[in-house]
């Protein structure tokens, strides 16, 4: 063997085991884009998108609306609302997650209303712990064709005591948002371009208003992937972004608590985050009407988006189980590798 043909032969070893080294071993597979073939196969799901550590993992679209266009979050729409709740506790705005309705906004109990309405705490209405019958499930039609959504929801009788069971309900959230938007001085919209769409750099259409024109409180927001992806990292951050403070880190640790816990899914439920635990993580979950999810990880600083046909239902023992089994069976353990 001539020098010149040594000297490429050892050129090309070099080459070849640095290729090796920026790559995954031979005969594995990219885990993320098993993460994304797996996600591609729930034919409800639109699109995902990952970030660790502020870096993007991985970024999808398999089918629906483009990854920059904002899309319907549904119930989602309710962490949103849990977070602008934090950031009134942080303003002063409301004294504490104990104070009552009576003492904050008065004038939104419609007269005639059980006693004890004036007595629910902001704390019962974020953790929809509030005891009043529902007004989402197959309550939902009746209760946005009333006149008035605040009184509808606050007149409906006790079926339990304020405090005690979890009873998932929009309801309890726009009374929420009606009392953001008495406390902050502005619409329900205007808070939340305000106090995260700023900070985050991000856009939030205006939605759905109700008869006396206040924006849901709890569901129909829309947002897009990498916002809702940034959401998360806020979170994740300890409630700030690129060094600027959005919320408390405190109400974040509270949000992130279990309060209560979701007799559909099972899953502990804070300050408008669903809590679970799989392969050694704790994680956290926004969850929204069709497979509209934000997750959380916080042990492996993890936020990831999925967005998914918003007209079609996703339960606990169908498509929703898909997205947690995806989500405990590829995401994390992907996340770890």
């Amino acid at each position: 063997m001539s020098k010149h043909s040594a000297q490429m032969t050892r050129r090309s070893m070099m080459t070849t085991g640095a290729a090796l080294l920026a790559s995954p071993a031979l005969g594995q597979t990219d885990p993320w884009q098993a993460v994304a073939e797996r996600a591609r196969a729930m034919e409800q799901c639109h699109a995902l998108m990952i970030s660790i550590g502020g870096t993007q993992v991985l970024a999808e679209r398999f089918r629906g609306p483009g990854l920059d266009r904002a899309v319907p979050v549904k119930s989602v729409s309710k962490t949103i609302v849990a977070a602008l709740t934090g950031a009134a506790l942080d303003r002063g705005e409301i004294p504490s997650v104990t104070t009552s309705l009576a003492e904050v906004a008065p004038r939104l109990i419609p007269a005639g209303a059980d006693p004890r309405v004036g007595a629910l705490t902001i704390e019962n209405l974020v953790t929809m712990q509030a005891g009043l019958e529902r007004t989402s499930g197959p309550n939902y039609g009746a209760w946005i064709s009333s006149r008035d959504w605040v009184a509808d929801a606050l007149l409906r009788p006790f079926v339990a005591e304020p405090g005690n069971r979890m009873l998932y309900s929009t309801g309890s959230f726009h009374v929420l948002g009606a009392v953001l938007a008495e406390v902050g001085g502005g619409s329900l919209l205007s808070l939340a371009r305000a106090r995260l769409g700023a900070p985050l750099g991000i856009e939030i259409p205006a939605w759905t208003r109700d008869p006396q024109g206040r924006y849901l409180g709890g569901n129909e927001m829309a947002l897009t992937l990498p916002a809702m992806v940034r959401f998360g990292a806020m979170y994740l951050s300890g409630g700030s972004w690129n060094g600027t403070p959005v919320l408390s880190a405190d109400w974040v640790a509270a949000s992130l608590r279990p309060r209560t816990s979701s007799p559909f899914s099972g899953l502990d439920y804070g300050y408008g985050w669903f809590l679970g635990r799989a392969a050694g993580q704790d994680y956290a979950l926004a969850r929204g009407y069709g497979g509209q999810v934000i997750c959380i990880v916080p042990g492996l600083d993890l936020s990831m988006a999925l967005t998914s046909d918003p007209t079609r239902p996703a339960r606990s023992q169908g498509y929703f189980g898909d997205i947690m089994r995806l989500i405990e069976e590829a995401v994390i353990p992907a996340a770890r590798v």
